[in-house]
């Protein structure tokens, strides 16, 4: 059993079940022996692998993205550059070398921020990002960034921040809770608390016995944050996470160790906890605060921002089997039955202007 278990355990031994939102939030975030404040979970020797660990191909991408959303912004400066849960540092390292060629008075002129709440991934960003020349600073939260236009990614974040599950059982819908079963064995159980039928998906009217349905409030609070800074001070964002664009019922909830899944009850801290996102509810949240936003599946987006032909000018100057890297790259980034489909990505801008 795990150190994180046996606490939990005790927690749920003395004030009984915790919502699946607080049991996540443990399993990622607990300061002692939480998942993320841990360790460093990316890459093959880890948990999992995220995008631009795949590639360079797409920090580059994504860094034409933000900079052509600072063009049309009029170019202002100064100007914050962030990543919010930016792994360790891959993403970010591929972006200030992409700005640097593209832009040099913005590598100069802007300031970049990592916004992370780990410790132990601070300090991996940190090893990194050594070396770089630009005005680099670290933030646990967007809160503390300056009031200055924001140009802001954001990949694989929401999918770990915690939801709340309910299941539909006699004749309502019920908080999903982890509790005790006689064994001390934690279980899933249907608590007393119940939920507001207008936060659920459509459908859940109909919904069978034993059906769960996932809402997100963190989410929402932390999208709703940011798109406010940018309608108060302009500038973009751009979210990428694997999730649905249209809502509906499911138990999307999972723990992944070392590539593989795992009951999400069996090893507290030692898992990745994560769940799809609902990006119809991450839009509205956006919408709230007057932004644009615009959906679309990541192989869209590489595809249009210039995949293909980065891939090209990459592969002429390689060899025979750095060619095949790349070409696998393409496809795991950008393939229907890789990464293509089943990530999202959602643009926020400005509102644009008429007349």
């Amino acid at each position: 059993m795990t150190r994180l278990k046996e606490r939990i355990v005790d927690l749920i031994g003395a004030v009984g079940p915790i919502p699946v939102s607080e049991y996540m939030a443990l399993c990622l975030f607990d300061p002692k022996d939480g998942y993320y404040t841990t360790r460093e979970p990316f890459g093959v020797a880890g948990d999992f692998v995220t995008a631009p660990e795949i590639s360079q191909m797409f920090g580059e991408l994504v860094a034409v993205w933000l900079y052509l959303a600072w063009q049309r912004a009029g170019r202002p400066l100064p100007a914050t550059f962030a990543e919010i849960g930016p792994g360790r540092g891959t993403l970010m390292k591929d972006m200030l070398r992409t700005w640097s060629r593209l832009d040099p008075a913005l590598a100069a002129g802007a300031s970049f921020a990592m916004i992370e709440t780990s410790p132990c991934l601070a300090d991996v960003q940190k090893e990194t990002l050594a070396g770089q020349s630009a005005a680099l600073a670290w933030h646990q939260t967007i809160d503390t960034l300056p009031r200055r236009p924001l140009f802001i990614v954001g990949n694989e974040l929401f999918d770990a921040v915690p939801i709340r599950q309910f299941v539909y059982v006699g004749t309502g819908w019920r908080e999903r809770m982890v509790g005790l079963d006689d064994a001390d064995n934690l279980r899933f159980f249907a608590g007393a608390g119940s939920v507001d039928p207008a936060l659920l998906p459509p459908g859940a009217a109909d919904a069978p016995q034993g059906a769960i349905a996932e809402v997100a409030p963190a989410r929402a609070a932390l999208m709703s944050a940011i798109a406010e800074r940018i309608a108060g001070h302009g500038g973009a964002g751009l979210f990428i996470d694997y999730g649905h664009l249209v809502p509906g019922l499911g138990d999307t909830l999972q723990a992944l160790r070392r590539h593989d899944h795992e009951d999400v009850l069996a090893n507290p801290g030692e898992a990745d906890l994560t769940a799809h996102v609902d990006f119809a509810a991450l839009s509205a949240s956006a919408g709230a605060h007057g932004l644009d936003v615009e959906l679309t599946t990541q192989g869209e987006f590489l595809l249009g921002m210039g995949l293909l032909e980065r891939a090209g000018a990459l592969g002429a100057k390689a060899d025979d089997g750095e060619r095949q890297a790349i070409s696998d790259a393409v496809e795991r980034l950008a393939g229907p039955d890789a990464m293509g489909e089943l990530f999202k990505v959602m643009k926020i801008l400005p509102a644009a202007k008429t007349g």
